[in-house]
């Protein structure tokens, strides 16, 4: 880590939708950086924060219930913050579907939230964490995922503000919830056999650590109003069932 980074990564930073697995590797990182005075996690699961409390056990880190809906509580909670990562979305594109005002409603009017506090607040850095699903998008995840970077980006340009609005557009993550790795494997284990729509389908991959690099090197050469992608290997889903097959399989 360069010592731009290290320098511009300080104070109080706060984590929206920091339970999961990109929050706890973010929080994990950030943990050995000398000028972190606390990391504020936000999110609506109790019972993620307990568990995420117990795993990491750090007086550094705070938990806080909230919604990134709730403008009102965003502001409170942004006072004296540094550094925002974005991180709180609706993801899981059949639940969006199935859910598409609420997806509207976290995923594009939550992230306006996250902006007017952050200027409020008057927030040093803002990385929104995006998709390459936002990309000619084909369901509400994507598109609602394409209007929050739209939302970013113009906050940069259109508001008169100190604030830096940054995002980054990563792929899967392997291992995450709800991926198709996990998935996967409890289908083999369980069922002995997997579920594949289409066997030509591709998936960008990549590791938790590296897409947490990304969200460094975003705020390293952060001007604001950056879209930043990472060079990300692509593989068919087949290929990855196979895999899975011949490690877990019957």
């Amino acid at each position: 880590m360069s010592k731009i980074t290290n320098a511009k990564i300080a104070g109080r930073i706060l984590i929206t939708g920091g339970t999961g697995s990109w929050g706890h590797e973010l929080c994990r990182q950030l943990l050995t950086f000398s000028k972190i005075k606390e990391i504020v996690i936000l999110s609506r699961n109790e019972h993620k924060q307990v568990e995420m409390q117990r795993k990491f056990s750090s007086k550094k880190i705070k938990f806080v219930i909230g919604d990134v809906r709730d403008i009102e509580s965003l502001h409170i909670h942004m006072q004296q913050v540094d550094v925002v990562f974005h991180l709180a979305a609706l993801k899981h594109v059949p639940v969006c579907d199935q859910n598409s005002w609420q997806t509207v409603q976290t995923n594009i009017v939550g992230t306006h939230n996250v902006i007017m506090s952050s200027i409020k607040e008057n927030v040093k850095y803002v990385i929104d964490v995006s998709t390459d699903k936002a990309v000619e998008p084909h369901n509400i995840y994507g598109v609602s995922k394409a209007c929050g970077e739209k939302l970013i980006i113009n906050a940069q340009h259109n508001y008169s503000t100190t604030t830096k609005f940054v995002c980054i557009r990563a792929g899967n993550v392997m291992g995450t919830n709800g991926s198709v790795i996990p998935l996967f494997k409890k289908q083999i284990l369980t069922e002995n056999k997997v579920t594949v729509t289409d066997p030509e389908m591709t998936r960008f991959l990549m590791k938790t650590t590296e897409a947490i690099n990304l969200i460094f090197e975003a705020i390293n050469n952060a001007k604001g109003g950056e879209i930043f992608v990472m060079k990300m290997g692509s593989i068919r889903v087949d290929l990855i069932a196979d895999a899975m097959i011949e490690k877990y399989g019957n």
